[in-house]
């Protein structure tokens, strides 16, 4: 298995995998699942702020994927990002999101990112943090029924990661260009 750049022509496989999660888990509060080229756009969008869009692949298929995207698009949060991980169902368990994800962590650290936040779907979404915790990410609160999904009300689970001393120093790098209101 590698983990590389995902490409334009990953839409499809993006879609996929994402879409799959739409229509059976808690970990995406979308109901609809995304075309091909919403996922084009939407991996465009976090290419075009320089941030790691990212797929493990085994035998030329995209088994799962991970980024890096703004956590808030106001300006004062340029040195803090949200990752996101999904993986292709045949593929969870394997290994994959910890790969991608870990590898989405250290393009963050290069690029001078202080702060990562998990927003995860579901508190009872051990897989997700469980992976999250194995990676160094620490609890930092839950949202309690933010979201209403296949009949039930769902909570959100924040995780947070510190990368290159966190808070300790001022930062060193220009961040994420962001320009919100």
């Amino acid at each position: 298995m590698i983990v590389r750049p995902s490409l334009e022509t990953d839409a499809p496989a993006l879609a996929a995998i994402y879409g799959h999660h739409v229509l059976h888990g808690l970990g995406s509060f979308e109901e609809t699942p995304p075309s091909a080229d919403d996922m084009a756009g939407r991996r465009a969008a976090v290419v075009a702020l320089g941030l790691p869009y990212l797929v493990a692949e085994a035998d030329g298929k995209v088994l799962g994927f991970a980024y890096a995207g703004p956590f808030r698009p106001r300006a004062a949060y340029r040195y803090t990002v949200e990752d996101s991980v999904y993986v292709a169902p045949q593929a969870i368990g394997k290994g994959v999101g910890r790969l991608v994800l870990s590898e989405v962590l250290k393009a963050c650290e290069t690029l001078g990112v202080r702060q990562v936040m998990a927003v995860i779907g579901n508190s009872a979404n051990e897989a997700s943090i469980g992976l999250h915790r194995s990676l160094g990410f620490e609890p930092a609160g839950v949202g309690r029924a933010l979201g209403f999904k296949h009949g039930d009300w769902v909570d959100i689970v924040w995780m947070q990661k510190a990368l290159n001393g966190g808070a300790s120093t001022p930062p060193d790098a220009p961040g994420i260009p962001l320009a919100g209101h």
